[in-house]
């Protein structure tokens, strides 16, 4: 085994290439820790990482795993992630067929768990250590190496696994932001909220959320996840039949709005988060009450297609379609939903359900699996 360092000509940098990552790493921690070298450029296997990338937008058969992609640059003001796991989500699919257009190529992914590999001046200024456990969302999180601004960073912290934080990421964030923010404070304490498809990832979270914030919550979800609907506290699960080989329930197997409303009493629900799309947004406006909200936040069954604003008049409606990135505007706003997502994870209000991680050699494979609604949790990357 070799490593060796590389001195740039311009700044104290230093490129570090390495036959074996545990040699790396070592090389890495042992630099740092004595403090030989101020700021790091990473250079693994002469500038070569394994990614999973996207050339060109199609089925989960774009996603292509390269072994000599393009290690990430060293930026000012940001560290080099060595990944551990990343996070495979809906948004990342959208991405892949081309319904949210990226530049061609790119990396997948935009949730990543692991340790600091590298940091520059100002990361390290900040406190920030080679070897620190973090969490992750920036774009590029299919890779060995994620170039991370450290605004972007969450300290993991003892007793949270990184599986589980980087779980937390964006589904955990995505349902702090649904069940804190987005209802604009129309639904309060003691009031329904009726969620969509609680058997999946992130409105696991959501509908644990709600309660924790103290909502009477109602969610669906298909008769082959009952039994994880069911873990969740819901006061009312409304249990669907499926529909084979998607992400999605058959949402006319049963008369939602029927069924809510007997629930609520006729009131209806003060809020709805609803990441199905298509299928349930007739459901989701026809179940709100008097002032109520409907929280669009996903297209699982597809995007949901455009309606007169006039049929919210009926209950003097509202309709919102947030993305994550408004609800972690700055720092200040990232940590602070993360620190309460850590808090009950730590304190044992919040369980998180680990679907099962597939080697980043399967990448396909994972977003297959993914809509194909075969998931009860998390679904993610193992990287080596």
């Amino acid at each position: 085994m070799r490593s060796y360092l590389r001195q740039s000509a311009i700044k104290p940098s230093y490129s570090i290439v390495c036959e074996s990552s545990q040699v790396e790493d070592m090389v890495v921690a042992m630099l740092f820790h004595y403090n030989i070298v101020p700021a790091f450029s990473l250079r693994c296997c002469s500038g070569r990482t394994v990614a999973a990338v996207v050339r060109e937008v199609g089925d989960a058969h774009a996603l292509k795993v390269e072994t000599d992609f393009p290690t990430p640059e060293l930026k000012a003001g940001g560290v080099i992630v060595k990944n551990q796991f990343a996070g495979i989500n809906f948004i990342d699919t959208y991405h892949r067929k081309g319904l949210y257009p990226r530049d061609l190529p790119f990396i997948g992914g935009q949730e990543g768990g692991g340790t600091v590999a590298a940091v520059s001046d100002e990361a390290a200024a900040q406190g920030i250590k080679v070897g620190d456990p973090v969490a992750y969302s920036v774009f590029g999180s299919y890779a060995q190496y994620t170039a991370v601004p450290a605004a972007k960073l969450l300290p993991v912290p003892e007793g949270v696994g990184l599986d589980v934080a980087t779980s937390c990421v964006v589904q955990g964030l995505t349902a702090h932001y649904l069940t804190s923010s987005a209802h604009a404070d129309l639904i309060k304490e003691g009031e329904w909220c009726l969620i969509h498809g609680v058997g999946g990832g992130t409105c696991q979270w959501a509908a644990q959320m709600a309660k924790l914030r103290g909502f009477k919550v109602i969610g669906t979800c298909s008769k082959g996840k009952a039994d994880i609907g069911e873990s969740l506290g819901c006061d009312e699960l409304i249990v669907l039949d499926e529909v084979p080989g998607t992400s999605y329930e058959d949402y006319e197997s049963v008369d939602i709005v029927s069924r809510v409303m007997e629930v609520t009493d006729g009131k209806g629900c003060k809020a709805v988060i609803d990441g199905i799309g298509k299928s349930t947004v007739d459901i989701s406006i026809g179940s709100l009450a008097h002032r109520g909200i409907f929280i669009s936040f996903g297209n699982a069954s597809g995007a949901v297609p455009a309606f007169p604003v006039l049929r919210l008049i009926g209950k003097s409606a509202y309709v919102t379609r947030p993305k994550l990135l408004d609800y972690t505007v700055d720092r200040a706003e990232l940590v602070s939903r993360a620190d309460e997502i850590f808090g009950w994870l730590k304190d044992g209000k919040l369980n998180v359900s680990v679907d099962c991680a597939f080697p980043l050699e399967e990448a396909a494979e994972g977003h297959l699996y993914l809509e194909a609604g075969k998931s009860k949790g998390k679904v993610l990357y193992k990287i080596d």
